[in-house]
């Protein structure tokens, strides 16, 4: 029988125990992206294959999957059969290893009154399509009342992967935050509206937004609307704040892609590479900034875009924002992502209306 994924304080083992027509097992993760992944050692003529890794710097926690190479030469991915601690994604699901000292948020265990979740459906004729997605209003929250709005990209995925309206639901029945609504915007075209698109910065501030404000009315005060995102949604969230300054009056950002040539080059296969760099570029370069907002931004230590987002927090800072960068013992995915919202989103939050 093969023996589970172990984690000490100091390495990894993991083992794997497949059919004859396995001939090579490789660990894919992405803190193995770079260079070869780790590749497996077969115990003598056996079907078991080992692995054994110092522990990753900078994370408590790897998402993994097995890479099979078959002997007809054909690679397959597969979960790690003997671990059965996953993580969902919009991409799939992966294996999880949680190391030594890793503690998950104490607000999944609470069992607060859930809010109201309704569908979402914005026009707009500047993207010529409609954004879709899920309207959350906290618990008890009248219909029709000005109440503070945060606007997420990649919003239903927040919620389903991150349990994003479940910490919402936690903070507002303690009393945390106040009563409040959430647009939870899935994107048009993702990887082209969210990569420093103007047309889409513009029809967030002109058409959907104010749509919103139909839907789910806000107090007129500018910092009664934050706006939040991660990845390229961070990206595009900043992004929109340089093109309508006074659109939000907060931001919250995780892991942006603040893609910079000098440090992202294994990037330059994203077709929007060129334009990303040039919008972070510009913002770098500038001296200061017609709106200075509130802005947290929170990035994992495991991650290859560390380095980009330590860079825009030190342009943001030296051009009047009160930004934060939180630096977290995970890598580039959902969970990372969920386990920071407490208590730094909150704490934004909590700036902007409170």
């Amino acid at each position: 029988m093969a023996v589970p994924a172990r984690a000490a304080d100091d390495h990894v083992e993991l083992t794997y125990r497949g059919p004859r027509g396995v001939r090579g097992v490789r660990l894919r993760s992405e803190l193995t992206k770079r260079g070869d992944p780790p590749a497996f050692r077969r115990r003598g003529r056996s079907q078991t294959w080992e692995l054994r890794l110092p522990r990753p710097r900078g994370v408590d926690r790897i998402e993994y999957l097995l890479e099979l190479r078959h002997a007809d030469g054909e690679t397959e991915l597969i979960t790690d059969p003997t671990n059965p601690l996953v993580a969902a994604g919009p991409f799939g699901d992966k294996s999880v290893l949680e190391l030594p000292g890793y503690v998950p948020p104490v607000w999944l265990d609470e069992d607060p009154e859930p809010g109201r979740v309704e569908p979402l459906r914005l026009r707009s004729r500047l993207l010529r399509g409609e954004v879709t997605g899920l309207l959350w209003s906290s618990a008890g929250a009248p219909a029709g009342e000005p109440l503070p709005l945060l606007v997420v990209h990649d919003g239903p995925e927040y919620a389903q992967y991150s349990a994003l309206t479940s910490m919402l639901d936690a903070a507002v029945d303690q009393l945390e935050l106040p009563p409040m609504r959430a647009a939870l915007l899935q994107p048009l075209q993702r990887d082209e509206t969210y990569s420093a698109a103007k047309r889409y910065a513009d029809a967030l501030a002109v058409e959907l937004v104010p749509e919103l404000s139909r839907l789910a009315p806000a107090p007129r005060k500018t910092a009664m609307r934050a706006g939040m995102g991660a990845s390229l949604g961070a990206l595009a969230m900043l992004h929109a704040h340089r093109v309508h300054p006074q659109l939000f009056g907060g931001l919250f950002l995780q892991s942006g892609s603040f893609f910079r040539r000098e440090l992202d080059g294994y990037e330059r296969s994203f077709g929007r590479f060129e334009r990303i760099a040039r919008f972070v570029g510009g913002v770098r370069r500038a001296e200061n900034a017609e709106y200075p907002i509130p802005v947290t931004m929170t990035c994992g230590l495991g991650e290859e875009n560390l380095g980009n987002n330590r860079s825009m927090r030190d342009a943001l800072a030296t051009q009047g924002y009160l930004v934060e960068l939180v630096e977290h013992r995970d890598a580039h995915n959902w969970v990372s992502w969920r386990d920071v919202l407490e208590p730094h989103l909150t704490v934004l939050l909590e700036t902007l209306w409170v």
